[in-house]
């Protein structure tokens, strides 16, 4: 039988939390009533980051080891005093998201069983113009910590360059967020647009270690994600307690800490009694608002160099400049064929076509699975990478790779940490996942060829056609008989 609710009182305000002594974080007994215990007691520093800002919720009615799923509209059933901002996104849809103003207002949205914070970079005041600029350094997979940390000053020295402050904190996860304050008088595209250009400084200040490249096989080192600033996107903020099982908290240093900090230091354990004996270091981030004149104007000579925009997360529309959305491993015709006005006319139609090209995909796939690479055009690709998994879940996908291994043990251990890539994909309300292998580091005569996926998970299964941000309408569920 479920615990009945405790009911805490947090200024004035009172919060009701359900099943209180269910476990969240099951290797170290980490419960939800910890879990709001460990909020209030970071709740200042907690806030800083979220306070005023439209927020998506993310989760985990099981627990850190339960698959999570997306909830951008604010629950019917929710206090009076909870505030929402309405948002409309890339697709023409709108969402009342929830907005929070106070401590009792995370212990509320804990209690529904968030365990990070998703703001959105705007302010509900002015929800299309961002105040902050996020710098995701994201690493490939066999990157050690110090090279993160490596990239994360050079990104200060970036930073300083174009008169900005940086301020960083640990994902909680494998990478470095730095955050910056910026005034509110640029869109969304122009924030983006400014994040790839310190994206690309970065690179140019550290060839070897750092990468502005979007594709995951052009990739290597620490990338620096770009399209964290597109609209839509969001990011866990300051103090989140991230879904793995020690508990790892997103935390906020001083520049001093970063060359030596490591990222497993901070946890739901250790962070409260850091937060008391120090405070907050990242206390002074809103009166540090910047100016983006300076990174625009690097951007503007990026494209008078001939480096215009880089490619978008792939479920946006097509922007106009962006270079050829293919995969290098896929793209078999020179990049301005990609763009001609035949081109741009197919894209119009692209949604009013989308139902039967969705249709002719599963066809494929149904006769034999997987993205068969098929030349047609003048250039082939010289990047040789196959699909071998998707999946409703990581560890499954990941267990199809391990069945492809034993199938294919040369080309296995010819594979390096980087030729593994491993993608979280964002469905209508839950990721997926899919594993690819770079094969580049393998002998041509070993190379294993493209086989039907294991598994072969359809995220869309029941539905007309997949459900993307840049189409107004939403995918309806398929009629039976």
């Amino acid at each position: 039988m479920p615990a009945q609710p405790e009911v805490i009182r947090i200024g004035g305000r009172e919060v009701s939390i359900t099943n209180p002594d269910k476990v969240f974080f099951a290797r170290i007994g980490v419960t939800k009533r910890d879990l709001v215990e460990y909020y209030l007691a970071v709740a200042d520093g907690a806030l800083r980051g979220v306070r005023d800002r439209p927020m998506a919720l993310k989760r985990f009615v099981n627990g850190a080891e339960g698959e999570a799923f997306f909830q951008k509209r604010a629950p019917e059933s929710r206090p009076d005093w909870l505030r929402v901002a309405t948002l409309s996104f890339p697709s023409g849809r709108t969402a009342d998201e929830i907005v929070l103003d106070d401590a009792a207002g995370l212990a509320w949205i804990v209690n529904l069983g968030c365990i990070d914070l998703n703001p959105h970079p705007v302010r509900s005041d002015d929800l299309d113009h961002p105040d902050e600029l996020r710098v995701d350094l994201d690493p490939v997979p066999g990157v050690e910590w110090a090279q993160i940390r490596d990239v994360a000053m050079v990104t200060r020295e970036s930073l300083a360059s174009v008169g900005l402050v940086g301020w960083p904190k640990t994902s909680g996860s494998r990478g470095i967020h730095i955050n910056v304050r910026i005034e509110r008088r640029w869109t969304y595209p122009e924030v983006r647009r400014a994040a790839l250009a310190l994206a690309r400084d970065v690179e140019r200040r550290a060839p070897s270690i750092a990468t502005s490249k979007w594709w995951k096989e052009e990739r290597h080192g620490v990338f620096l994600d770009y399209n964290q600033n597109a609209k839509d996107r969001t990011v866990a903020s300051a103090y989140s307690v991230r879904p793995l099982p020690d508990a790892r908290v997103s935390a906020p240093l001083a520049w001093d800490e970063v060359s030596t900090c490591e990222a497993d230091a901070f946890t739901i354990a250790t962070v409260p009694k850091r937060y008391a004996e120090i405070g907050d270091p990242g206390a002074g981030i809103d009166e540090a608002v910047g100016s983006l004149d300076a990174l625009l104007e690097l951007s503007r000579r990026d494209e008078a160099e001939g480096l215009g925009d880089a490619p978008w997360p792939p479920n946006y529309r097509k922007q106009d400049g962006e270079p050829p959305r293919v995969q290098p491993s896929r793209q078999r015709r020179a990049a301005e064929d990609y763009d001609t006005p035949e081109a741009q006319a197919r894209r119009e139609k692209q949604r009013a076509a989308m139902e039967r090209r969705f249709a002719a995909a599963e066809a494929t796939r149904a006769a034999g699975g997987g993205t068969r690479p098929t030349p047609t055009g003048r250039r082939r690709s010289s990047i040789p990478v196959i699909e071998i998994s998707r999946a409703a879940t990581k560890d499954e996908a990941l267990a199809g790779l391990e069945r492809w291994k034993a199938r294919h043990p040369k080309a296995a251990t010819a594979l390096e940490p980087a030729d593994v890539l491993v993608d979280g994909m964002r469905g209508r309300s839950s990721l997926w996942y899919r594993v690819r292998v770079n094969l580049i580091h393998v002998p041509e005569a070993d190379r294993p060829a493209q086989e039907a996926l294991d598994p072969d998970y359809d995220p869309w299964a029941g539905y007309e056609w997949p459900d993307r941000s840049g189409d107004l309408d939403r995918a309806p569920r398929r009629r039976s008989g």
